[in-house]
């Protein structure tokens, strides 16, 4: 029996993955390193914004907590590198409740504005307090160990950052096909029509909002260890958008166009060097273009599928069988 090109084309892009080490130079492995920890990012910021609709301007705050919890906790107090990720994780989601609870009443224009404030307090923050290093930041982080092995070169960070990427997709994917990806698709589509559901929209975008501060710490504290120093300036309103526009080029909601955007993002400009006084203008007219010609983005979610096809809205037909949904149950009728 053949198999759907879909669970044949997914081994084969891991097999890839594990293989392109052996198949490129120190450069290219550096670069392929970047995007992973970019795939991260984005997945984060994909269940902010592209299943609950929370335009986040400050995403790369998160990332700062993961690096600078890490790089405390390893230079101050000496723990390993394996004890501070659950830390760091735990120590975002109250990040993200904290700011969240105030905030997350607000909506669109102005909980961006909100949240690229949050990310300039964290980012000011960091200048300024002496245990973050100040402006200099925090250098001398050790390389993690697993048993008596050190983690220390970049095909071993490319493994680590390959196999956070891999269960960060398989976790966004089961979150957007729950119930609670459902609640949050609900809310991003109409609020007030998901509270009228029965959905308490605070707690759903709370959630959401940790959610994506959890994953976006994880790759900060990867992120703290490979570099083995950090600085304030890893982590300003630049990354942020870099990030956004990874989700938004491959397509909001969209978990393997999110994949795609994080890559693209890291790999054009690359690609683009042989001219590079040009490179950035190439790239941005290229942004621009996409984003004329396929709003959707290069890899939509089904749902925007539907949408650019024109099929959304159609009537149903008398006889035909529709989806009714009823709060976050699915029942099915005759037209």
């Amino acid at each position: 029996m053949r198999l759907p090109s879909k669970k044949l084309g997914i081994p084969l892009l891991l097999v890839a993955l594990c293989l392109l080490p052996f198949l490129s130079n120190n450069y290219w492995l550096d670069v392929a390193t970047l995007a992973l920890f970019y795939v991260v990012l984005a997945q984060g910021l994909n269940v902010v914004v592209g299943f609950a609709g929370l335009l986040d301007l400050g995403y790369a705050a998160f990332f700062a907590v993961g690096a600078y919890t890490t790089g405390i906790l390893m230079t101050v107090y000496h723990w390993s590198f394996w004890l501070t990720l659950p830390v760091a994780m735990v120590f975002a989601a109250v990040v993200g409740v904290i700011v969240g609870a105030p905030t997350l009443r607000l909506r669109s224009d102005y909980l961006a504005i909100v949240t690229l404030g949050f990310g300039e307090i964290i980012r000011i923050l960091a200048i300024n307090l002496s245990i973050t290093g100040s402006a200099s930041g925090i250098y001398g982080i050790p390389r993690p160990s697993i048993g008596g092995y050190v983690l220390g070169g970049q095909l071993d960070f490319y493994y680590l950052i390959l196999i956070v990427a891999v269960l960060a997709v398989l976790a966004v994917r089961r979150l957007g096909s729950s119930r609670l990806g459902r609640a949050w698709m609900y809310i991003r589509e109409d609020e007030d029509a998901a509270e009228a559901m029965g959905i308490n929209r605070i707690n759903m975008k709370l959630l959401a909002y940790s959610i994506g501060a959890v994953i976006g710490s994880m790759a900060g504290s990867i992120f703290a260890v490979k570099m083995s120093a950090i600085a304030p300036l890893s982590f300003s309103f630049t990354q942020s958008i870099m990030i956004l526009l990874a989700v938004v080029l491959g397509g909001l909601g969209s978990i393997p166009g999110v994949v795609l955007g994080a890559v693209l993002v890291i790999a054009l400009p690359e690609l683009l060097r042989s001219v590079e006084d040009w490179r950035y203008v190439i790239f941005g007219a290229a942004l621009v273009a996409m984003m004329l010609f396929r709003p959707q983005g290069l890899w939509p979610a089904s749902y925007e599928r539907v949408k650019a096809s024109g099929r959304k809205g159609q009537r149903a037909r008398k006889g035909d069988e529709v989806d009714v949904e009823v709060g976050l149950d699915t029942h099915k009728y005759n037209a």
